[in-house]
C-alpha cells in the first residue's frame, strides 16, 4: 500500500461579533466599536465541527458562552465551551456560526459546518 500526502489548507478570515454588528446596524454603537479579528492563517479542518478559536481570541471578540460541548480527542473525552454567535467571512462569503474553544496552541480552525454554510469544497491536493 502506498502513501498519500494530504495538503494543508490555510485561509484568511474576518470574524466579527454578531451582537455588535446588530447594535451597529441599529445605531446603538459605532462600526469601529464592533469587536472583530482578522486572521491570515486559519486552518481548514474537516474533522472539526464549528469554528474553533482560542480563549484569547474569544475574549478579544467579547463573546458570551452559550453552551458546552464534548468531543473525543487523542487525550480522551474533552469538554469545551461554545460561544457566539459570530459572522465569519472568507473570500467574500459570510455566514453566522458558533465558536468552540480550542487549546491555546491551536490555530483558528474552520470546521465542516462553516464550510458548508459558506458553500466551500476542500481540495487538499490543490491546497485551496
Amino acid at each position: 500500500m502506498g502513501t498519500t500526502t494530504v495538503g494543508r489548507v490555510l485561509v484568511s478570515a474576518k470574524i466579527e461579533n454578531v451582537i455588535d454588528l446588530y447594535a451597529a446596524s441599529r445605531g446603538q454603537i459605532h462600526d469601529d466599536q464592533v469587536h472583530r479579528v482578522e486572521v491570515d492563517d486559519a486552518l481548514v479542518d474537516t474533522g472539526a465541527t464549528l469554528l474553533g478559536m482560542t480563549r484569547q481570541l474569544i475574549d478579544q471578540l467579547g463573546l458570551d458562552q452559550i453552551g458546552t460541548g464534548r468531543a473525543k480527542t487523542t487525550s480522551g473525552l474533552a469538554t469545551f465551551g461554545i460561544y457566539g454567535p459570530v459572522r465569519l467571512t472568507i473570500a467574500g462569503r459570510s455566514c453566522s456560526v458558533d465558536v468552540s474553544e480550542v487549546a491555546d496552541n491551536c490555530p483558528v480552525l474552520i470546521g465542516y459546518i462553516p464550510l458548508e454554510l459558506l458553500d466551500f469544497v476542500v481540495s487538499p491536493r490543490s491546497k485551496n
